[in-house]
């Protein structure tokens, strides 16, 4: 079975990988780097039906991309890699940067050829093999009229940045309980967003995490 048919089976995708040189903060010995993600649609309903999800402790899709990204990983014999369980944290935000697929957006969070502003990741795959990569693509952005920079009803995400704070205090208000209920609206604008088959769901769930209410 192939990589992306594997991948496939648990509903991921390689969002992008790259060859690193000396100063890409990785293990020793990785010829290719690939950064996974969800891959829409089904990803939501795949993991929600993990033993993970039903067991009652915390966590449930970090342990399940722990499980699930450290098994295949044991099977090319490569190392699993995870934006979590820090500090310290792996750079993944820089190594998406490598990638010629993702790419900083006007509001500083991070944009996907595919998934627009809803781009996430489970893990990364350090191979001890050079193989081919995806190829590079266009920068969504380029050309866009940039809905991202007004969506944020509370003004928090902006070309200056994350005013983090500011969205936790909007969060609190009844105006916010549509970022809570349905996602992001800063993300949901992007047209690439827009396109891509995340559902409010997840977004539901990844928000009342952020902000502390589950």
């Amino acid at each position: 079975m192939t990589l992306a048919a594997t991948l496939a089976a648990h509903h991921l995708a390689v969002l992008g990988g790259f060859h690193p040189t000396d100063d890409d903060a990785v293990p020793r010995g990785t010829q290719t780097l690939l950064l996974l993600g969800p891959a829409e649609p089904g990803f939501w309903a795949h993991v929600t039906a993990q033993p993970e999800w039903r067991d009652g402790q915390p966590d449930p899709i970090d342990r399940w991309s722990r499980r699930t990204i450290g098994r295949i990983a044991c099977d090319l014999g490569a190392k699993a890699l995870f934006p979590f369980g820090g500090p310290p944290y792996h750079p993944f935000y820089t190594w998406a940067l490598r990638t010629g697929r993702i790419w900083d957006s006007p509001v500083r969070l991070l944009v996907s050829a595919d998934q627009g502003l809803m781009v996430s990741f489970r893990g990364a795959l350090a191979l001890k093999d050079r193989i081919e990569l995806p190829a590079p693509a266009p920068r969504p952005c380029d050309g866009c009229p940039a809905p991202c920079l007004t969506a944020c009803p509370a003004a928090a995400l902006t070309g200056a940045g994350y005013d983090v704070a500011a969205c936790h205090a909007f969060l609190d208000t009844a105006e916010g309980i549509p970022c809570l209920t349905t996602g992001c609206e800063t993300r949901r604008a992007c047209p690439v967003s827009q396109a891509y088959a995340r559902l409010p769901e997840q977004s539901a769930y990844h928000m009342r995490r952020f902000h502390g209410v589950d």
